[in-house]
């Protein structure tokens, strides 16, 4: 096969190939085949590998190099690469007619017999081939990957065709997904499910994405979190429950954010913030054990140890940053000393919001080992149970991992009264914005519970040394090409 030239336009690719799909069809195969009996994935062909054993295999072709009477390819399917040898007293003229006119792109199935070649790399001998699919566009680069981190994501299929290291991460994310799944399952928590739509955006402070249900005549919202849902389960009496699901908020873009973004939530009657912790910290342990095969993941340059974990308050990092006496100055005294820091603080914000913007915008970042960051201000969780000694602060934990928050976990609140005052306050005092049916429900009283949320694409970038959450979702939200 001649090597493709770079500055041959797609359009002249494209004609190429279609010239070449018309031949081959003139030689009797079928550009757009049917289903192709595998003996295994090429993985699979090569873990069992025996000289002279029959098999069919299938793929696409990544590599090829056609000589007069003989030629190489390489195909690739979901598993591996594997070689295939095709020569034309085996396959005959017409046959090896065909494979003249084939593109790297195309998948095949061949049968044949496996063999080793004198340079020893585990081959198939063709005796037959198959047309199963014709490529009319070349794949990126001459198969060497997408160089433009935004076609990366763009064309994912292109990505992932051309990247082993994109192929290989997401294989880890779905093995890390079913194994959440199964260790929950094995302490004995339930996976269910609670809508996507709701008539009220509750469970987080976030803005709604919203939609209009036209059978209702309603204005719905896509869900920002299944917390209220979930409570309400509790309440019930299912007393271990989860749910891995998508969440949506209506907010920016960035390299730790993406509008759409998949959640594990947990809750567990008769628990509380310790137990979430000693929960969350036996999952990721492992996670990291079963997938990454270590305990120390993330990057070379920045790696994580996952065998060490601390647990430090959060007025204790603040204090740590912006000094011992910070919580004794006036709110005058705070904000200036958080500009020092560097911090861009309002005029008129008051102590915790002072200290919030030095905890994310100076702390969190440098916690690169597990931390469990506890004893948050009560105006920053609505729907968490004070703590005993100071109703101020309330019983959470944020979990913060490589710079990042991976999990928030929390003694539930579950006074009816108190929540209802901590959700008014949140809404402003609107009552209309409290959800009454959640509070109905905690009124037929809710057991003390623990319940925890775990972001799935930033625990994967965690665990897998990923740079930017674009790197860990198949089709990323993205600004339209070409767009302001």
């Amino acid at each position: 096969m001649d090597e493709e030239h770079t500055s041959i336009s797609t359009n002249e690719y494209r004609t190429q190939r279609l010239e070449n799909l018309e031949a081959l069809k003139a030689l009797g195969h079928t550009p757009f085949g049917q289903r192709f009996d595998r003996t295994g994935c090429l993985e699979e062909i090569s873990e069992g590998f025996e000289e002279g054993k029959a098999v069919k295999v299938a793929g696409r072709i990544v590599a090829m190099r056609v000589m007069g009477k003989a030629s190489f390819a390489h195909i690739q399917d979901g598993s591996g690469k594997f070689q295939v040898f095709l020569k034309k007293d085996e396959i005959g003229e017409e046959g090896y007619q065909g494979v003249k006119k084939l593109d790297l792109g195309d998948h095949i199935g061949v049968e044949g017999v496996l063999f080793t070649t004198k340079v020893g790399e585990p081959t198939v001998k063709a005796g037959s081939w198959t047309l199963l699919s014709k490529a009319l566009l070349p794949l990126p680069e001459k198969f060497h990957g997408l160089s433009d981190t935004e076609a990366r994501y763009r064309q994912r299929y292109l990505d992932l065709i051309s990247n082993e290291d994109s192929r290989k991460l997401f294989k880890q994310r779905t093995a890390i997904v079913g194994e959440i799944r199964n260790y929950l399952e094995a302490h004995a928590f339930a996976e269910v499910e609670t809508p996507m739509m709701h008539q009220q955006a509750g469970g987080a402070a976030a803005t709604p994405f919203a939609t209009h249900y036209k059978a209702l005549g309603l204005e719905m919202f896509l869900r920002i979190a299944p917390e209220l849902y979930l409570k309400r389960l509790l309440v019930g009496g299912l007393d271990k429950v989860y749910e891995l699901n998508r969440n949506f908020r209506n907010e920016g873009l960035s390299r730790s954010h993406n509008p759409e973004f998949t959640m594990v939530e947990i809750y567990e009657a008769y628990g509380d913030r310790a137990s979430m912790a000693e929960l969350v910290e036996g999952l990721i342990r492992h996670l990291a054990e079963t997938i990454i095969g270590s305990l120390t993941v993330g990057t070379t340059d920045e790696p994580v140890n996952l065998d060490t974990w601390r647990t430090v308050d959060y007025n204790t990092l603040i204090k740590e940053k912006a000094g011992d006496d910070f919580f004794d100055r006036s709110e005058e005294d705070q904000r200036a000393c958080a500009i020092e820091l560097g911090c861009q603080v309002d005029d008129g914000w008051d102590a915790v919001e002072v200290g919030q913007e030095i905890f994310e915008k100076l702390i969190e970042k440098t916690l690169i080992d597990p931390t469990f960051v506890t004893r948050l201000p009560a105006q920053l969780v609505p729907l968490a149970k004070p703590c005993e000694d100071d109703p101020d602060y309330v019983d959470v934990f944020e979990l913060i991992i490589g710079g990042r928050e991976i999990a928030p976990g929390y003694s539930e609140l579950n006074d009816p009264l108190i929540q209802r005052a901590a959700l008014e306050a949140q809404s402003g005092e609107e009552a209309q914005e409290v959800d009454e049916d959640f509070i109905t429900a905690l009124e037929h009283g809710m057991p003390p519970a623990g319940g925890m949320g775990i972001g799935i694409d930033r625990l994967v970038m965690m665990l897998t040394g990923a740079e930017s959450i674009r790197d860990v979702i198949l089709f990323p939200q993205m600004k339209p090409k070409g767009g302001a």
